[in-house]
Order: structure tokens, then sequence, then C-alpha cells
């Protein structure tokens, strides 16, 4: 593995050290996470490239493609370094008409732990998330049941770590009274703030916050004034809104995903920007310039 820096240093989940720069594989597969990749060798080089470059945290789930980036990520990388560690998601399924079904029932948690195990290649997952809400975002409702399995298998030796992943702030709140929780996976960006109190509530307790969606759901204002603010720093929107997360706490993880090794390297490139206090300051008001949301521009 090349010694290669990157930006924003290291973070424990639990017993394991990943770089805050990790990895999300969600678009290795087809078109709207459907299906096996336009080019499937450029997918492997992609996950290579990631781990050449020093990445120690990528993010997967079973049901992208379905079940199309475990097994790149498989063929790519096993046998694993140790300094690796892969992170999934349980709780969803993929249907063929493009939704997300909840699986959150014990038979289907069960099964589904078991299948990332066998199409990852592992004895042990380092970090298995539970997906709740919907396709909307978070939703209210009992966690216990779904928990409670995973907890189980967690004792049973298949599991090292537990998060969750699309929850609301009472949701963790009843996770940690069953088991462990190490991170939180949720939508948040420069323009997408519901999660700050979160955020640094979690900081103060060591547990991870991971974004998803880093230039998602922003309007046509915010996106207006972001591009304005990288124009002004030579920079991209990407880039800012990487570089803007780094610095909002040091318990954010990036899993920014691309199916090319160029972008791959721009992301890092971007997420290590340097932002002056005034440009923070500015960038703190996007959240607040125009508030209908549009289509996710970059996972």
């Amino acid at each position: 593995m090349a010694s290669t820096s990157l930006p924003g240093g290291t973070w424990t989940l639990g017993d394991l050290t990943v770089t805050r720069f990790g990895y999300g594989a969600m678009q290795l597969a087809g078109p709207w996470v459907m299906g096996p990749p336009a080019d499937h060798d450029g997918a492997l080089a992609v996950l290579r490239e990631a781990v050449e470059l020093g990445i120690t945290h990528i993010d997967t789930a079973d049901a992208y493609g379905p079940q199309v980036t475990n097994r790149l990520i498989r063929e790519a990388l096993h046998p694993y370094p140790d300094s690796l560690h892969i992170a999934t998601k349980v709780g969803a399924n993929r249907d063929q008409q493009g939704g997300w079904p909840p699986a959150r029932d014990p038979e289907s948690l069960r099964r589904s732990v078991h299948e990332n195990l066998e199409h990852l290649g592992l004895d042990v997952l380092d970090l298995v998330n539970l997906r709740l809400g919907n396709a909307e975002g978070p939703q209210p409702g009992p966690v216990a049941e779904a928990l409670e399995t995973l907890a189980e298998l967690q004792q049973q030796g298949l599991i090292r770590h537990l998060g969750l992943s699309n929850a609301t702030p009472d949701q963790v709140t009843q996770a940690q009274a069953i088991a462990p929780i190490v991170c939180v996976q949720n939508m948040y960006n420069l323009a997408h703030r519901q999660d700050d109190e979160l955020v640094d509530t979690l900081a103060g307790q060591g547990i991870a916050y991971v974004p998803f969606f880093p230039l998602g759901g922003f309007s046509p204002l915010q996106s207006s004034a972001l591009s304005a603010v990288a124009a002004r720093l030579e920079a991209t929107p990407i880039a800012v809104a990487l570089a803007w997360l780094l610095r909002r706490s040091p318990n954010i993880l990036l899993i920014p995903g691309t199916s090319s090794t160029t972008h791959l390297r721009e992301n890092i490139a971007g997420a290590g920007l340097s932002l002056s206090a005034a440009d923070l300051a500015e960038l703190d008001q996007l959240s607040r310039v125009g508030s209908t949301p549009v289509d996710v521009l970059e996972s």
C-alpha cells in the first residue's frame, strides 16, 4: 500500500482505525444502482486504486446491484489487507422496480448478514449498519427487534461493530440502550443541516457520523451560491462540499463514491482544500439560501 497522506487523518470505530476519507461503493453498480457496471475492469481498478492511495474504510451493501458491489470488492481486494475495514448495510432490499423495500424482520436480517459474509468472503463483518426509514429519509419508529437481532449475531461473532443508517436521533438513543453504536450514517451536507445537533452529540460520545450525498438535495439558489464560492476558491463544488464536511466536526467520515480512478483522485485532492474562517462563515449560510430540494447531484 502506498504511504499516501489522506485529508482528515483517521478515526476509531470501536477498535478499528479507519481513514476519515473513505470510499463508497454504491456507484460501482449499474445505472440507478441496478445490475453490473458497464466497465467491470474499471470498477475493479477503482477499488484497487482506493486501497493503493491509503483508504482503509470502504462502505457497501449487498442491496447495491443487488449483490454486485460486494462481489466486485471481493474480486478486486480479497484477501484483504489487515488495515482495510469494510462497512456494510442491512435492513433493505433492492427490487426490480428500483425500490428499496424494507427487510428488517429477524429472518431477513440474519439472511442478509450471512449473504454479506459470503459475497465479501469474510468470516466476520467489521461494521454492519442497520438501514432504517425509507427513500424519503429517516422515519420515527421502534428499532428494538432489529437491533436485538443484530446484537445476537454480534454475540455469535459474526459482526464486530454496529451502526445505524437513515436514523432519527430518537432511534439512535433507542439503539444505544440495546448495544454499543459506533457510527450513524445519514444524509447531511452544506444545504441539509438537520442533523447539526446529532453530529455534535455523537462527537461528544466518540461516535462517528458518516454523511451521504455531499451535494444532494440542493436548491438552485444553494447550488448557485456554492458554485460562486467554489469559483472564487478555484475549486469544484464537490471539493468545497467535502472539505467543509471534514472541517465541520472531527467525527465526520467521508464516503464519496465514484466509478472513475481520476474522479477518485480529484475527490481526495478536493477534500484537502484549505478553507479560511471567512470561507467557512460564508458556507455556513448556504443552509438558509433557498429551501426547495432538487435531485441529488453527487453521491
